[in-house]
C-alpha cells in the first residue's frame, strides 16, 4: 500500500477518490479503517512539511465551513471542478454537525494527498478536539469505527496550516484577526504539532468575529476570542499592503457577505445548515488577474429532492452597491445553462470595475431554481 517514499501509492489513493466520489444520495461510504489511518498519517506528513502561512498563486477556488455535509462538498467539485483541473483552498471545519464527517475529511485528505500543490487545507475551530469531541465527530467516529482512529484525526488536525496569502494581497483564515497579529509573519512563528489554546493568537484566527456594532475590539458573546471592527480591518490591511480578508466561521444568508466596505469577506459553504437555516452556500473564485467571482449553491427546497436530475435557473434581480455605483442586472438563464445535479453555475459574469478594493475587482454571478424546472 505504501511507496518506497512512504507515501500512499497513486492507484489506491484513485480507488478511494473513486469510491467517495461515488457516494452521493448520502449513502455512506465503505472504507476500511487501515485505509482511513493511513489518509491521517500520509496527510499529517504533507501538512507539516507546509508553512503555518501557505503562499498561493492564483487562480484558486476558496470554500468555506463544510461541516460534514458531505453532498454539498460533491456540489462544490461538480460546479468548481475536480481536482486536479482546479485549484482550492479550504477554510476549515470540514467536520461535526452534519452526517458525514468522515466522508468529508477522508476526500478532501485524499486530494491533498494526491494533488498536494492542488489543494489546500486550512485549519478550522472544529479542527480541534475539545470541540469535535462534543459536537458530533467523535461520536461518528466511535459509532463507525472506534475512538482511536478519532485520536489519529485529532494528531492530523494538529499538523493543520492555520492561514494562507495568495498574491501577496488576499489573506485567507477560518476566523479572524487577533489583537496579537501585527504582521502577518507572526503566523509563521506559530509551533506545531499543537492544540488549539484557549487565548492568544491562534486561538484568535481560529475563533474571532468581525463585529459591525464595535469599534477596535470586544469580547465575543461565544465566550471565547474576541470580535473586531471594520477600524481594525482597514488599519491592518493597510499596515501589511493587503487588499482582502477572507474567513469563515459565521453563517451568512447569502453564503458570502462583505464587511468593512468590502475589505473583508466571509465564505460559508454549507447551504441549509444543519438543516435549520434557509442560507445558501458560496465558492469564491481569484482568478490570476484578481477578479474575484462568486458562485452561489442555494439550499434545496424543503421536501425536495436534494440531488435533483435537471434543474433551470435564472439570474434574479442583484444590486450591489460600490460607492456611488449601483448595478442592477435581470437576464434569464438560456437552456443551455442548465446542468444536472442540484443547480447550475451560470458561465456569464458582470464585472463591476472599482478603485476601492485596491488590485482586486469582483464580479458576481446568482443562480436560483425551481423544482419544476420553469424559468421565473
Amino acid at each position: 500500500m505504501m511507496t518506497m517514499e512512504g507515501m500512499m501509492d497513486q492507484a489506491v489513493l484513485d480507488d478511494i477518490i473513486r469510491r467517495l466520489l461515488e457516494g452521493k444520495g448520502g449513502k455512506q461510504v465503505q472504507l476500511s479503517e487501515g485505509e482511513i489511518r493511513q489518509l491521517c498519517i500520509n496527510a499529517r506528513q504533507i501538512f507539516i512539511s507546509e508553512p503555518n502561512l501557505l503562499q498561493i498563486k492564483a487562480p484558486i477556488r476558496i470554500c468555506g465551513d463544510i461541516h460534514g455535509q458531505y453532498q454539498d462538498l460533491l456540489r462544490v467539485f461538480e460546479y468548481g471542478g475536480y481536482p486536479p483541473d482546479a485549484n482550492y483552498l479550504f477554510l476549515g471545519d470540514y467536520v461535526d454537525r452534519g452526517k458525514q464527517s468522515l466522508e468529508t475529511i477522508c476526500l478532501l485528505l485524499a486530494y491533498k494527498i494526491r494533488y498536494p500543490d492542488r489543494i489546500f487545507l486550512l485549519r478550522g475551530n472544529h479542527e480541534d478536539a475539545k470541540v469535535n469531541r462534543i459536537y458530533g465527530f467523535y461520536d461518528e467516529c466511535k459509532r463507525r469505527f472506534n475512538v482511536s482512529l478519532w485520536k489519529l484525526f485529532t494528531n492530523c488536525f494538529n499538523n493543520l496550516p492555520v492561514a494562507a496569502l495568495i498574491d501577496e494581497k488576499v489573506l485567507c483564515m477560518h476566523g479572524g484577526l487577533s489583537p496579537d497579529l501585527e504582521n502577518v509573519n507572526q503566523i509563521k512563528e506559530i509551533e506545531r504539532p499543537t492544540e488549539v489554546p484557549d487565548g492568544g493568537l491562534l486561538c484568535d484566527l481560529l475563533w474571532s468575529d468581525p463585529n459591525p456594532n464595535v469599534e477596535g475590539w470586544a469580547d465575543s458573546d461565544r465566550g471565547i476570542s474576541c470580535t473586531f471592527g471594520a477600524d481594525v480591518v482597514a488599519k491592518f490591511l493597510e499596515k501589511n499592503d493587503l487588499d482582502l480578508i477572507c474567513r469563515g466561521h459565521q453563517v451568512v444568508e447569502d453564503g458570502y457577505e462583505f464587511f468593512a466596505n468590502r475589505k473583508l469577506v466571509t465564505i460559508f459553504s454549507a447551504p441549509n445548515y444543519g438543516g435549520d437555516f434557509d442560507n445558501a452556500g458560496a465558492l469564491l473564485s481569484i482568478d490570476e488577474a484578481l477578479v474575484c467571482s462568486f458562485e452561489i449553491l442555494k439550499p434545496a427546497a424543503p421536501g425536495g429532492n436534494k440531488v435533483p436530475l435537471k434543474k433551470v435557473c435564472t439570474l434574479s434581480v442583484f444590486e450591489l452597491k460600490f460607492g456611488s455605483i449601483i448595478v442592477d442586472h435581470r437576464r434569464s438563464a438560456r437552456p443551455d445553462e442548465a446542468v444536472s445535479g442540484g443547480g447550475v453555475v451560470v458561465q456569464h459574469k458582470y464585472e463591476i470595475p472599482t478603485s476601492s478594493i485596491g488590485t482586486l475587482s469582483f464580479s458576481f454571478l446568482y443562480t436560483k431554481w425551481t423544482e419544476q424546472g420553469n424559468l421565473k
